[in-house]
């Protein structure tokens, strides 16, 4: 049985340069947190220390460059009789993920400098590796929330789904 897109609804096609963007960073962050380092002392050896930064550095750079070009070139693919209230979730959700994904880079930044610097024990240091352990969290429960949306606008058969996942696509009514 074919599922079908609701024929009323206009579905918002995202470019493929939005569709890599997205993809890629599902891909950089997974790594990420593959490879992440789970005790601060590590970081004594430098060659794993400069790959830390460097790896959060460009991070945070393509994030930017993610979210300019979002926000400069796309439209959400919501539907235009979605609520308010849903509209304003999804904003939201969105952003926090960017605001997370670059705390946690920013944050992670700034515990490989001031290790490197010779600061490894203090306030300052843990107040940072707060900051980015509450990032990654909170950027789970973002993840979370932004996959279960996915998954219901799957089932809602609106066409948000089509607009950025390649798998499992919903089918237009004929």
């Amino acid at each position: 049985m074919m599922e079908a897109i609701n024929p009323t609804v206009k579905s918002t096609k995202y470019s493929i340069t939005a569709k890599v963007f997205h993809w890629s960073f599902v891909v950089l962050f997974i790594y990420g947190i593959g490879k992440q380092i789970d005790d601060v002392t590590l970081l004594e050896d430098f060659a794993l220390l400069r790959f830390e930064l460097i790896f959060a550095i460009i991070f945070v750079l393509l994030l930017a460059c993610r979210f300019l070009y979002m926000i400069k070139t796309q439209n959400s693919s919501l539907p235009e009789e979605t609520s308010a209230l849903q509209k304003r979730a999804a904003k939201l959700v969105h952003l926090g993920m960017y605001v997370s994904f670059a705390a946690i880079a920013i944050s992670g930044i700034l515990t490989g400098g001031i290790y490197w610097m010779g600061m490894k024990e203090g306030l300052l240091i843990e107040a940072i590796i707060t900051v980015h352990e509450l990032a990654v969290k909170t950027s789970y429960a973002l993840i979370g929330l932004h996959i279960s949306a996915a998954v219901f606008h799957r089932f809602k058969h609106d066409g948000v789904w089509n607009s950025m996942v390649p798998v499992w696509k919903e089918t237009k009514i004929k």
